[in-house]
This record gives structure tokens, sequence and C-alpha cells, in this order.
């Protein structure tokens, strides 16, 4: 894990001291050019994405049982790219028009059964209320009082999730929270409905197709077995974004949206592949200041940051100690030590 730009004891003064920066002046710091669309670029990733899945595929098809593992693991963070390209679509930063964003975020979900207008307005949300407690719907930690009203079997699912079982926490954050159109209210329920049958419907063709045609077993190894590793990298992202032991969530009355968006946000470097197959999603600080700035313009803007608002950046290296770190720590809210684990909680 390389060093933090914050130091761990530093950080809560930092915030403090920084109360009163606004999000409109860390905008102003940013070169012009990184708000700038290229159609070349943009559409360039979308084919080189569709190969590299296809790529992925095929080796899929033609692998030795014991490559298996590998071809599922390319394929599967291939797909994560074609959930990234939807995620820009969702943020209307991919094209200009509307109805291309729409179209082609549907398109890139479809394969991953994901309802594009309920994940983009769910996720819309979350840049609107990063790390606000009771508001962020991505991941935050839950309320000491709220856990131990769980039964037992609920909060042993909840400590499974957030700890070493982390990487199936996108699955159930999927299942649960965009398939119910009701959730929403006037124009997004209609958009949501139709997302979700579209996605329902085209399971409810391709998966028939799919078994008939090789089998459960071609079921399991051409989609189960790469959308699981999908997950993986899903819930991963996800918890990393926004997941350290002194990144605190604040309640409404205290929450800053420049901190909250500046300070809040980890970026993480991944292995070359992993940052190449999925479109620099993970250099993240940029696109929480601005969810304008297309996906191949990140680095640019991350560069600015850093020389502009160095002492605010948090920078880590994925590894094994990283998650552990996260996972053996960062567990139930604390309004003073931010986190609270498991093993404390349950000793008092």
């Amino acid at each position: 894990m390389t060093l933090s730009f914050v130091k761990s004891q530093d950080l809560e003064s930092t915030l403090e001291v920084s109360a009163n920066i606004d999000i409109r002046d860390i905008l102003r710091t940013l070169p012009k050019e990184v708000f700038r669309k290229n159609r070349r670029k943009a559409w360039t990733s979308v084919v080189i994405n569709v190969l590299l899945v296809g790529l992925g595929y095929a080796s899929i098809a033609f692998s030795p049982w014991f490559l298996l593992p590998f071809a599922w693991i390319f394929t599967g963070t291939a797909l994560t790219g074609f959930f990234v390209i939807g995620h820009d679509c969702g943020h209307r930063s991919f094209a200009n028009r509307r109805w291309v964003n729409n179209l082609l975020g549907h398109l890139m979900m479809l394969p991953l059964i994901y309802p594009f207008h309920s994940w983009r307005i769910h996720h819309n949300h979350h840049h609107a209320h990063t790390n606000k407690m009771d508001e962020d719907n991505a991941w935050q930690p839950l309320k000491p009082e709220f856990y131990d009203s769980f039964s037992l079997l609920g909060q042993w699912v909840y400590q499974l999730v957030r700890g070493r079982f982390w990487w199936v926490g996108s699955i159930g954050h999927w299942a649960v929270l965009h398939f119910n159109w009701n959730r929403f209210e006037g124009k997004e329920r209609s958009q949501v409905r139709f997302s979700v049958l579209l996605v329902l419907g085209f399971a409810a063709i391709a998966f028939p197709t799919l078994i008939a045609t090789t089998g459960i077993w071609g079921f399991v190894k051409f989609w189960l077995m790469p959308w699981l590793f999908y997950h993986f990298w899903m819930s991963t992202f996800t918890l990393v974004h926004h997941t350290y032991p002194d990144i605190p969530f604040k309640h409404e009355a205290e929450w800053n949206e420049a901190m909250a968006q500046l300070a809040g946000s980890v970026h993480c470097d991944y292995p070359g592949w992993v940052e190449f197959l999925c479109h620099d999603i993970n250099v993240h600080i940029p696109h929480h200041i601005c969810t304008a700035i297309p996906a191949y313009n990140l680095r640019l803007a991350h560069r600015s940051l850093k020389e502009n608002w160095g002492e605010y950046v948090r920078e880590y290296t994925f590894s094994w100690s990283l998650m552990k770190q996260i996972t053996d720590e960062c567990h139930l809210y604390d309004p003073e030590k931010c986190y609270e684990s498991f093993p404390n909680h349950h000793a008092k």
C-alpha cells in the first residue's frame, strides 16, 4: 500500500479546517480539456472492449479445463469494462446526445442483466450524497443499533459481506435494489420498468437458448462464472472507492460536499491490465469531483488534483493487505472513530 497524501491522524482536523471549501473552488482548478468529449476515443474504447469480450468468450470455448479460471477472470474483467462504458452513459459523459447514452448504456449492461435506468438513478443519488450517513446508497456502514436489531442470521450475513466475503456484496445490491420499479416515482418509474423488463426479456431468451445449446455446464461456463468475476470487481471497486478506517461518513448537518467528494473518495492503483480493461474507473477522485469527465480524461484530471489539492488526495495500491485492513476494521459506523469492528462491538 502506498502512502496516503493525508496521514490518518490528521484527516479529521484537515477536514474541519477545510469545511469552507466549495466544490466549485476545486472545479475551477481543473484544465478545461478534461471536460471535453472525444468521439474517436469514446467509440474506440467500445470497439476494443467488444473485441476483448469476444476474445474472452473464445478463450472459454477453447481452453482446457485447467485454463478455464484464467479465461473466466479475463472475460469477467472485460465485462466490467462493459459496465464502465454503461456507467459513463449513465452520467451522460460518453456522448452529447441523450438517446445515444441511453441506447449504448442498455446494450452494455444487457449481458450483465443490469437494468440501466435503475442503476443510473441510484448511482447519481450516491454522487449527490457521497459519504452522507443515511443517504449514500453505496456501501455505507450500518449503525450499531440497526445492526443489533438484526436476527443472528442477518448479523452473520452482514459480517460476511463486510468481511472476507466482500466480493459477493454487489450481487445483493444488484438483486435487492435494481428490479423493483415501485421504488421510483413518475417518469423515473416508467424508465426503470422499461430497463427491468428489457433485461428480464433478454435473460428469458438468452438463458434457455444457452442451456439448450450447451447444457447446464455451458450456462455455468459461459455466463455464470464470468458474471461472478465481474461482481468480484464491482464489489471490490465499490468498497475501496470510499472505505478506509479513517474515512468518515457524516450526517447532513456536518456534511461538506467538497470534502466528501475530494477526501472521501479513494484513488487505488490496480494491475495495468485491470486498469486497461476497466477504463480507469479506479482513477476515482476526479470522477467524484465532476461526473461529466469522460473516462479517458480521468488521469489528466487526477494529476491536476494532485498538483492543486494534494494534501487531500488519498492514494493506495490494491493488495491483500489493503483488503484485509478494510475487511478487518471497517464494519459499523462510529461517529468519533469513523468505524467500529465487529469484535470490538460484540466485546461491549
